[in-house]
């Protein structure tokens, strides 16, 4: 069907070269004036690399849990711990550091960092002890934490909600009833093929 083939007007002029389309009033001004062709995009879309995305993976690899803080979150203003790292190998780099001693900088900049959250909160949790206050949310919860937080109540839900235990009775019974339709199979054929030998 190669008069499928082009832009409007030129299917447009081979069918009504072929005799297949009447001439439309507009084909002549179209000629004299054609529409704009724009070069078309490429198929495939290119995947956008960053020049810490080296670093990135290598931090990964190095922390492996500290994917689930890469989520990208709306609010948030501050860069994930892995972009953070992969930045700054990239400025001590630029000031002339090695590739080895910038990572290993990094790295101990990175865990430093962490190490501070932490006492920070252990000192928070004893402040509010003194004062005889129930110990403040972690403002630097971990990233898997916060995930099983959510989770918790889909958890609990399993064992107490009452539809959810329906459904689960539904299913037992469902199984129930499928292992003895497959015993019921396995053991009816076993029991005709020995009447089949006795009769012969």
């Amino acid at each position: 069907m190669s008069f499928m083939k082009g832009d409007l007007l030129t299917r447009t002029r081979k069918l009504v070269k072929g005799l297949a389309k009447a001439e439309p009033v507009w084909l002549k001004a179209m000629e004299q004036a054609p529409p704009v062709t724009f070069p078309r995009a490429e198929s495939k879309v290119k995947q956008i690399s960053l020049p810490e995305d080296v670093y990135i993976k290598k931090f990964f690899k190095k922390y492996p849990e500290s994917i689930c803080e890469d989520a990208i979150k709306i609010c948030a203003y501050d860069p994930p711990p892995a972009r953070v790292f992969g930045c700054r190998v990239l400025d001590l780099k630029e000031q002339g550091v090695t590739e080895e001693e910038a990572m290993a900088v990094a790295d101990m900049e990175y865990r430093m960092e962490k190490k501070a959250k932490k006492i920070a909160y252990k000192q928070l949790k004893q402040i509010a002890r003194l004062q005889g206050k129930k110990p403040p949310p972690n403002p630097y919860p971990s990233a898997i934490k916060e995930f099983q937080a959510k989770e918790r109540k889909y958890v609990r839900d399993r064992f107490y909600n009452p539809d959810i235990l329906k459904i689960v009775e539904k299913m037992k019974e469902e199984r129930a009833a499928q292992m003895q339709d497959r015993m019921r199979a396995t053991g009816g054929g076993g029991g005709g093929g020995g009447r089949g030998g006795g009769g012969g």
